[in-house]
């Protein structure tokens, strides 16, 4: 199973780090937080990668090169500099990604979840791995039925932790320019076609300069405002 990074975002929340260095590239624990996730990917077995650039997207591929170092093999997707948003920038990435079911991850969390357990063949058009709901998203967004499924009506609701696995058919019907993701993981859900699974262990939404500092402090280093 393939993989990508979404790692094109401008990171508003996260300025002015983010005003010269790109987001995944801010740095907790003495690394970049996309080599976090290189690494994590990597004992997992996905050495196939994909990241999207948008934002000084230049930098990524300076700093990263072909993942040779990490022992995976990347290629990037370019946007434009304010970017696709999550549903078009996966939708320019689908010929680099195949046919197959792959693995999407958001570029600005940081977990230990163990992607191995991820299913390569998902039942349905879209798998989701949700979280308890941080204290910055009370509300959740979906909900995890008895039966795996997911869906938008009901108690108790969870929040998406950015980490899926998706179909291309998951895209039937779009075209190539800027649209989130949201509609058309809806669109799966009111379909029966999602899954999802709640995962307890460690997960955090790297969105503010504040929690950066916290996870740095979390795992033990002083805080690094950019990859050198």
């Amino acid at each position: 199973m393939k993989a990508m990074i979404l790692a094109a975002g401008r990171g508003e929340r996260m300025r002015p780090l983010t005003d010269h260095t790109p987001k995944p590239l801010l740095l907790a624990a003495g690394k970049p937080l996309i080599v976090h996730h290189l690494e994590a990917l990597r004992a997992a077995g996905f050495t196939e990668l994909v990241i999207n650039t948008g934002h000084l997207g230049e930098r990524l591929p300076a700093t990263l090169g072909n993942g040779h170092q990490w022992g995976v093999r990347i290629v990037y997707s370019p946007e434009p500099p304010d970017a696709l948003e999550t549903g078009g920038g996966i939708f320019q990435a689908l010929p680099l990604l195949g046919s197959d079911p792959f693995l999407v991850l958001n570029g600005d969390v940081w977990t230990d979840y163990p992607f191995a357990r991820l299913p390569m063949t998902p039942a349905g058009l879209v798998h989701l791995v949700l979280i308890g709901n941080p204290p910055h998203h009370p509300r959740g967004d979906f909900v995890l039925a008895n039966d795996g499924r997911v869906g938008e009506s009901g108690e108790p609701r969870l929040t998406f932790s950015g980490i899926s696995v998706l179909r291309p058919e998951l895209f039937a019907g779009c075209a190539p320019g800027r649209f989130p993701l949201g509609p058309l993981l809806r669109r799966a859900m009111a379909a029966g076609a999602a899954t999802g699974e709640h995962y307890l262990g460690a997960w955090r939404d790297i969105g503010t300069p504040q929690r950066l500092a916290e996870l740095d402090r979390e795992l033990g280093n002083p805080i690094g405002s950019a990859a050198r």
